[in-house]
């Protein structure tokens, strides 16, 4: 029996949404603060419940929101502080928790596997392979982004570093660029491998390649090799963010 598309999508956006078990508890406090009585809830409360940066947080209520989950409303929070009004977000009434507890994720899978995969090869072999796999796919990624703005070589560094960052955001790691002590670096406040890259941190080096794969078309393949592009920090190891460093 054939699957009709219109099912294929409904699927597909479950999974983009409620896969992260970070999002579904962001979702079922939404939900809690949300009906006759509620008044919905900001990206600080959310970030105070769940335990996570308020950039997080914000980044998980959006998806939510985009995929019809949450709605968005604007205004003074009763007992909030004085100020411009926040965004607050409220559950819909129509969504069925049966449809979003637990769906299946195959990119965990997958990932689990290539996880393994690596951790059979010696360290600094699998590294350089999950580097690679990374600038492949930043490049692809970049293909679709030169259009939208300053071509390759007519960029500075640090804006580079800024589309590179809005690139990354937009695949789930709510990144932002800083400079500091004359460097520049791409924060993730998320990480969208979850769990398996804190069972195999080898994976992180693909971030590390989605970011030389990216500079190498969006600010200029000559330089940006020379580049010395390394990995400050990770969740995956313990810390409180990944920062790649340039």
């Amino acid at each position: 029996m054939s699957t009709s598309p219109s099912f294929t999508a409904t699927v597909s956006a479950i999974t983009d949404a409620f896969g992260d078990p970070t999002r579904r508890r962001v979702y079922l406090f939404a939900r809690e603060h949300s009906g006759d009585q509620g008044t919905g809830v900001t990206a600080s409360m959310v970030a105070d419940e769940v335990g996570v940066h308020a950039n997080v947080a914000r980044h998980h209520l959006d998806k939510l929101a985009a995929g019809g989950y949450l709605e968005v409303a604007s205004g003074k929070v009763p007992g909030g502080r004085a100020g411009r009004p926040s965004k607050r977000y409220l559950a819909v009434a129509d969504v069925r928790l049966s449809d979003v507890d637990f769906p299946v994720r195959s990119d965990d899978l997958l990932l689990s596997l290539l996880g393994r995969a690596l951790d059979r090869l010696p360290h600094d072999e699998a590294e350089k392979m999950a580097e690679e796999v990374g600038a492949e796919y930043g490049r692809a990624m970049a293909a679709g982004l030169t259009g939208d703005a300053l071509q390759a070589g007519q960029r500075s560094l640090r804006s580079a570093m800024q589309a590179v960052a809005d690139a990354l955001t937009a695949h789930g790691f709510a990144a932002h660029a800083e400079g500091r002590n004359d460097r520049l670096r791409i924060i993730n406040n998320h990480c969208p491998f979850g769990d398996v890259a804190a069972e195999h941190p080898v994976i992180c080096a693909v971030d590390r390649g989605m970011v030389r794969g990216m500079l190498g078309e969006l600010y200029d393949a000559g330089r940006a090799a020379e580049l010395g592009i390394t990995t400050e920090s990770s969740l995956a190891a313990g810390d409180t963010f990944c920062a790649t460093t340039v």
